[in-house]
């Protein structure tokens, strides 16, 4: 470097030093400057590929030291804007790749890694009033997991998206008061709890971060209110439980929590970017001329006579025949086209995601996704169980509300005595431990109540959102036909359980199985097996002496995806043949085996799990002679059109091709998968993925060659899918009705085609059939 280059680069790094602390001083970061620089460089065009040390001083004030090949920064560098902003780090291609740290003139920084000029994936960025954030980056924006400390002394550690809390995270007030649930868009929304310094908790639903709906507010005493909250009081009610150290009467207006509680509880905004690092960038010769007279230069010294080629982070590659268009697509017109964005997502512009053309697709069969409909009818006055459903009601509102002792997991043999059940009378006036009701007359019986509250324990439920889900103001939905065992089902109007009456056979099943079910799912939390929360009978008094068995199970469906096929999977296929056509298939029909025409891939990771739990919970049933079980699928297509088609993964490719403006960099924008997408969008639903929970996978179509094939030809037609399973229907044992029907049957049918069949013989064949269903996606 020569004397007087070095002393004007000195210079100007003195005077931005200088800029910066009198701007931290300050603590003022008002943006001055424009949106983008652009050098002229007076070099002639350099030898392509090759990398050397240059000094540069541009015609508008900007200057830049470091590696430079192809007329653009290459390598390692600092670039200083004449505004007083400054790069120093790793450059690919005229544009900020990798490690790097950009400061402002008013004092803030960020250090971490850069992409294509944004900031993206790890990194720390300090505000000029010292406001902190360390976490991930996507395009500019806080997106990920990260944690924020504010000026004011809050502290948020949670996921983010778009620049604002949004999934589960935790919030501290500088108050001691603290929020640990869901966030959307920077607000307290979806479940989450409430705890205030003086120790007092609300745990329940939240919305636009305010109570709302469903919750339960503690004291430290014991005490709860529980009921359906709102901000206005119109639309509140509850119920208040004194604790037993409790004296008097108590009076509590719930509007506290609105006015009084959480007026203290407000959400910091935290310091806004002035200007964004994807803004400085400057539009290089390299990425207009030189593109254009590459294929005619001289083969250069560092390239090997290789042509080169930009990877998706604008890194090069060497590779034969390479299109150079394809150079533009994370190019200068990122800058142009993002720029600064909406105000609100921080920096973050206009994302293309893989939009489907079915004009395009292959079509192996017909398939039509009917409008989803919610299932089951709403029980009103005059429907014949309306009083079957208050006494269930008022039941399970006896039952979790009962105090008793906390227990540990490890449960005494006693607890599963099959004797061990609770009968309570409900009389209509009440009595000394049950409310006046308006239903009839009837006793209400818990089976092993202990073994129950200690599985809900287990399975993470919370007992007042249980009772608010199943006892709340809200009517139970009855499903319109029977199972074919003839019990019948109800939805809580939440979707959250499912209540199902059962035989007295069925109940012993539960009973006997009970202890060896409990160690089963306590052993392996991603067990597939039907949850259990509840087991009890209904008595009606009087001439009828009518007896109601039932269990209460976790609704397998209860999901924010929409299930757009759902199928019941046995491994047989006598009778197993839904008899609807496609246009009368919507939502709530239950498909059979033979109407299966996909085969499920799953990433290897979960593929192995799903292939270990099987193995598991299989072994577990023909241990405990039972049969006759099914896996439950629901699935999801990711992509519909409007005309109700699923949309292939060919034919979102097709579409998401680059046109002939995007290869001359005339309004392109960066093209995400839709995995990527809901990953960029929604990235706390990768922590809420588990075994059978809201599963990304492909569904590859298939065609049957005959009538009785259990799984058909693969297409290479593929579909992105959601995936919901489970395994259901384990209360039936090989008993010796089922014996009798296996004899029957397998005079007049193939003995190996019906469902009947010895337990080990059953699990064989189950597995062997799901293990073709479901493989892993290579």
């Amino acid at each position: 470097m020569s004397k007087e280059l070095h002393g004007i680069v000195k210079g100007w790094e003195s005077k931005v030093r200088k800029a910066q602390a009198a701007a931290k001083k300050k603590r003022a970061g008002v943006s001055i400057f424009g949106t983008m620089s652009v050098a002229h460089v007076d070099d002639d065009l350099d030898n392509p590929g090759e990398v050397y040390h240059a000094e540069k001083v541009f015609s508008n004030g900007d200057m830049y030291t470091g590696q430079w090949a192809d007329n653009c920064p290459n390598g390692h560098g600092k670039y200083l804007w004449s505004d007083g902003c400054m790069y120093v780090g790793e450059w690919v291609r005229g544009k900020t790749n990798g490690k790097g740290k950009f400061s402002w003139p008013s004092g803030a920084t960020y250090e971490g890694q850069f992409k294509n000029g944004y900031m993206d994936g790890e990194g720390t960025y300090i505000g000029c009033s010292n406001d902190t954030y360390r976490g991930s980056w996507v395009f500019n924006m806080k997106h990920g997991r990260g944690t924020k400390n504010y000026t004011n002394g809050d502290h948020y550690d949670g996921n983010w998206r778009r620049g604002r809390p949004d999934g589960q995270g935790r919030y501290q007030w500088n108050n001691g008061n603290q929020y640990i649930g869901q966030w959307r868009n920077g607000k307290m929304n979806g479940s989450g709890t409430m705890i205030w310094a003086s120790g007092n908790r609300y745990d329940g639903c939240w919305e636009d971060g305010l109570p709302k709906g469903n919750g339960t507010y503690r004291w430290l005493d014991g005490s709860f209110y529980v009921g359906v909250w709102s901000q206005d009081p119109k639309e509140m009610t509850g119920t208040y439980y004194p604790s037993n150290s409790q004296i008097g009467h108590f009076d509590w207006d719930p509007q506290e929590v609105y006015i009084n509680y959480l007026k203290d509880c407000r959400i910091s905004r935290g310091e806004k970017i002035s200007v964004f690092p994807s803004q400085k960038m400057v539009n290089w010769p390299c990425e207009g001329e030189f593109l254009q007279k590459q294929p005619t230069l001289k083969n250069s010294r560092v390239n090997d006579a290789r042509t080169r080629r930009a990877s998706a982070d604008g890194r090069l590659s060497s590779a034969g025949g390479t299109s150079w268009g394809s150079e533009s697509d994370f190019g200068s017109e990122m800058n142009g086209q993002m720029g600064r964005g909406r105000e609100d997502d921080e920096g973050f512009g206009s994302l293309r995601s893989d939009d489907g053309d079915t004009s395009k697709r292959k079509r192996h069969h017909h398939i039509r996704i009917q409008p989803t409909k919610r299932q089951g009818r709403t029980i009103t006055k005059g429907h014949r169980n309306y009083e079957l459903m208050l006494n269930l009601q008022l039941g399970i509102r006896h039952s979790v509300g009962r105090p008793a002792p906390a227990q540990s997991l490890d449960l005494r043999t006693t607890a599963f005595d099959t004797r061990e059940k609770l009968w309570t009378k409900f009389p209509p006036e009440g009595s000394k431990y049950t409310p006046p009701h308006q239903s009839c007359d009837f006793r209400w019986k818990d089976y092993c109540p202990l073994v129950f509250r200690t599985l809900r324990k287990l399975f993470k439920v919370d007992p007042a959102d249980y009772m608010i889900s199943i006892c709340g103001n809200d009517a139970l939905r009855e499903l319109s036909s029977p199972g074919k065992s003839g019990s019948f089902f109800y939805l809580t109007n939440d979707d959250k359980y499912m209540i199902k009456t059962m035989k007295k056979a069925e109940v012993k099943v539960l009973l006997r199985m009970l202890p060896a079910y409990y160690n089963h799912v306590r052993a392996f939390e991603n067990t597939l097996i039907a949850k259990f929360y509840g087991l009890h009978c209904v008595k009606l008094t009087g001439s009828a002496q009518k007896k109601v068995r039932f269990v209460i199970m976790g609704n397998l469906f209860c999901t924010e995806y929409a299930i757009h096929r759902r199928f019941d999977l046995k491994g047989s296929s006598h009778g197993r043949l839904t008899d609807k056509p496609e246009s009368e298939i919507d939502s709530t029909t239950t498909l059979k085996d033979l109407d299966l025409n996909f085969i499920f891939r799953l990433q290897k990771i979960w593929f192995q799990e799903f292939c270990r739990q099987v193995d598991r919970d299989c072994d577990f049933l023909e241990q405990e002679r039972i049969m006759d079980y099914s896996l439950l699928v629901g699935v999801h297509f990711r992509e519909v059109s409007q005309s109700g088609e699923p949309l292939t993964c060919e034919a979102r490719s097709s579409r998401a091709g680059n046109t002939p403006g995007d290869l001359n960099g005339e309004g392109a924008t960066p093209r995400l998968s839709k995995a990527d997408m809901d990953l960029l969008f929604d990235p706390s639903r990768c922590a809420s993925i588990r075994l059978g929970i809201s599963m990304p996978a492909r569904a590859e179509a298939t065609v049957r060659k005959n009538d009785f094939e259990l799984i058909g030809e693969p297409t290479g037609e593929f579909y992105d899918i959601v995936l919901i399973f489970g395994i259901i229907d384990i209360l039936q044992d090989y008993d010796i009705s089922k014996k009798l029907e296996h004899a029957y049957k397998s005079i007049q049918f193939d003995p190996t085609s019906i469902s009947a069949v010895d337990p080990r013989q059953y699990s064989r064949r189950f597995r062997d059939f799901v293990f073709k269903a479901f493989t892993e996606d290579s």
